[in-house]
């Protein structure tokens, strides 16, 4: 290599090796405006609808749920009126159901809050050597598995931890999905991503203020009258408002100041703010459509002067639209079984002391 090829090689090293320590350009006032567009158009059932082209995947001995189960059992806590809703209908059903010697209420209102968080319940039936039925036990649909013959049942806790059913012992009650015809899915599936989003509002909050953003600003000053000494004063007084203690008052004394010499520019207190009730307000009211359940009967406060109406009324016509069609898809079971197990008291509002309305 000669001399003149060796200093070019040495200069594009130094000019490779010093080029992060150069700070970027910044453009001059008078330089031209540059727009510039970005995010792509992304289609939402591109993709979403290439999962309705498959059945439910089978292993070998059972289908695997076409849902993910244990998504929906962390799901179940991603809201406050998503699981408010799911207890709420659970303790409504389990007040009026009947209980007797094959099904206990402890036992329905396990199989009721299963169906209703993953559209599926399992009932085993344990009988007796004479073939009569003995007892109802619940089975955790989490972990329930429906047989390639579609008749038998298994238990899977998880890896190579699995118990087969006998044949003919377990109730399957589910939803009907309109893709498949093996497992139920549960009705709220519209309105899991606005309980995500819900979730991820209050988490992202409680860490918007646990790091202290929520006192973010800048604190523009372009008061020429000020020295030195007073921006430095100024920078201490405010580092003293940190820490235990805070929100503490800030005195300014600008002599021969101009009116917006010194300015307060918030970076996202406010914006957060407004979207944090926005988004709670909006995704509430989808999840609590997605269940049919009336605010009132949630315990939840109205943002308006006029309020949701009677709690009364709202309650009838809960009960009718959405708990009768309930009660009546777990009498199935009689059907099942041969044997009238479910039975429902009628749900009743008592206003006063045992007085009917």
């Amino acid at each position: 290599m000669s001399n003149k090829q060796q200093r070019r090689a040495a200069q594009r090293a130094a000019t490779y090796t010093a080029a992060p320590a150069v700070p970027a350009a910044v453009p001059s006032a008078g330089g031209s405006i540059e727009a510039f567009t970005f995010g792509d158009p992304t289609p939402v059932l591109d993709q979403s609808e290439v999962l309705d082209c498959f059945e439910c995947w089978l292993n070998g001995k059972w289908y695997e749920p076409p849902v993910s189960l244990a998504g929906l059992a962390k799901s179940f806590h991603a809201s406050v009126h998503h699981s408010s809703a799911i207890y709420f209908k659970t303790n409504i059903l389990a007040s009026t159901f009947i209980p007797n010697k094959y099904l206990s209420r402890d036992a329905f209102k396990r199989f009721a809050l299963d169906f209703l968080t993953f559209g599926n319940g399992y009932l085993e039936k344990r009988g007796t050597r004479s073939g009569l039925a003995l007892q109802l036990k619940h089975g955790l649909a989490k972990y329930m598995r429906r047989g390639r013959d579609l008749e038998s049942y298994f238990f899977v806790a998880g890896w190579q931890q699995e118990y087969a059913f006998e044949k003919g012992t377990v109730f399957h009650l589910m939803d009907p999905d309109l893709n498949q015809e093996v497992y139920g899915v549960p009705q709220y599936l519209s309105a899991l991503q606005s309980a995500w989003l819900n979730e991820a509002a209050t988490l992202f909050r409680r860490k918007y203020y646990k790091n202290g953003s929520h006192a973010g600003f800048v604190f523009y000053m372009t008061d020429a009258a000020a020295n030195i000494t007073d921006v430095d004063n100024l920078r201490q007084a405010m580092r003293d408002s940190k820490g235990p203690g805070n929100f503490r008052n800030l005195f300014m004394y600008a002599p021969n100041g101009k009116k917006d010499g010194i300015q307060i520019l918030p970076v996202s207190d406010v914006a957060a703010k407004d979207e944090f009730f926005n988004i709670k307000g909006v995704t509430r009211d989808d999840v609590l459509a997605a269940h049919r359940v009336p605010p009132q009967l949630m315990g939840i406060m109205p943002n308006n002067t006029g309020g949701f109406g009677a709690i009364e009324p709202a309650a009838r016509v809960f009960a009718r639209n959405e708990l009768v069609p309930l009660q009546s898809q777990f009498m199935t079971l009689n059907d099942w079984l041969g044997i009238e197990v479910v039975k429902f008291n009628e749900y009743e509002l008592l206003t006063g002391e045992g007085n009917k309305p």
